[in-house]
């Protein structure tokens, strides 16, 4: 039987980062949350601090993380688009000797120009995934080292836009920025399906969700006029949509998959409004079959080693 159905939470769309930690003791614990010092992730990191956790956030603008943060979180310097600069993160992390509690996969691109990294991946599955494929994998003896850790993959509803395309992963036959991000946040659900298979008899738990609607820096890509066709803002760029989030809200779903006691014994599922998402098929709220399928789970994670040299559990 599928754990892919609602619990009752008792918290919803409108909880915030706060509201879902209240009553809990995060003292002594190490999270790591890419991107964590913008948007959603500056959210994040300030609840986890608040809650008494030590939280590391790896940043492509360290300079830009440091005068954000201040002494609220320690930063490192980290590129995912950059399988070497993710090695050299990992490395300087676990040479520390330190264990890690919780990771939170939030830092992301969406809906970008068409760009190449690497020795060539399209940019957002390479940033968006295959980044933070490599970096969890580095960090396994880390993460798996104190036996009860959660991986957060944040992905988003545009995986609705997108299955994997697997003859042409790297949009080869023609680029479109949508789709593109849509088969990176599929790809980060499928990620958290298969490390909770491969993780959880270390203890190791993993997690995928969607935060919300929230205006943040994610949308730097887009135009102004792409926006407001959405209907998202206005010709001034006021906030039109009564379904968006405010930020804290939108950090609210990360939060709740990294510290709730009330995910204990789960794993492996898609999260929204803080609460486990229904299976939908439609254009209703939930998760595509296709997104937590486990043969497709365990598909993209050889490919993506193959792509990356790096697994953990090869």
């Amino acid at each position: 039987m599928s754990a892919q159905h609602k619990i009752g939470s008792g918290f919803g769309h409108d909880s915030t980062a706060d509201d879902v930690l209240a009553g809990i003791d995060l003292a002594g614990k190490l999270a790591i949350v890419t991107g964590g010092y913008s948007g959603l992730g500056l959210e994040t990191t300030k609840a986890l601090a608040k809650a008494g956790a030590h939280v590391v956030v790896p940043a492509r603008r360290p300079e830009a993380a440091r005068e954000a943060l201040g002494d609220l979180a320690e930063v490192e310097d980290l590129d995912l688009g950059s399988q070497e600069s993710v090695e050299a993160f990992a490395e300087r992390f676990l040479a520390s000797g330190r264990s890690v509690d919780i990771v939170i996969d939030n830092a992301g691109i969406m809906a970008s120009p068409e760009t190449r990294v690497g020795p060539g991946w399209e940019a957002q599955f390479a940033t968006n995934h295959l980044g933070h494929f490599a970096l969890v994998n580095r960090l396994w003896p880390a993460v798996a080292a104190g036996g009860g850790g959660r991986v957060v993959s944040v992905s988003s509803a545009g995986h609705r836009r997108s299955d994997i395309r697997w003859d042409d992963l790297e949009f080869r036959l023609g680029y479109d920025k949508w789709e593109a991000y849509g088969q990176a946040k599929t790809a980060n659900v499928l990620f958290a399906v298969q490390l909770d298979a491969l993780g959880k008899d270390s203890g190791v738990r993993a997690f995928a969700l969607h935060p919300g609607g929230i205006l943040t820096p994610l949308q730097r890509h887009l135009e102004k006029q792409e926006m407001v066709d959405f209907g998202w803002i206005d010709e001034d760029g006021n906030e039109l949509n009564p379904a968006f989030k405010s930020p804290a809200q939108g950090a609210a779903t990360q939060v709740w998959a990294a510290t709730s006691p009330q995910l204990d014994g789960l794993g492996g599922v898609f999260l929204e409004d803080c609460e486990v998402a229904e299976v939908s098929a439609d254009d209703a709220p939930g998760v595509r079959p296709y997104a937590i399928d486990p043969a497709s789970a365990e598909r993209l994670w050889t490919v993506s080693a193959q792509l990356t040299g790096v697994n953990a559990f090869g």
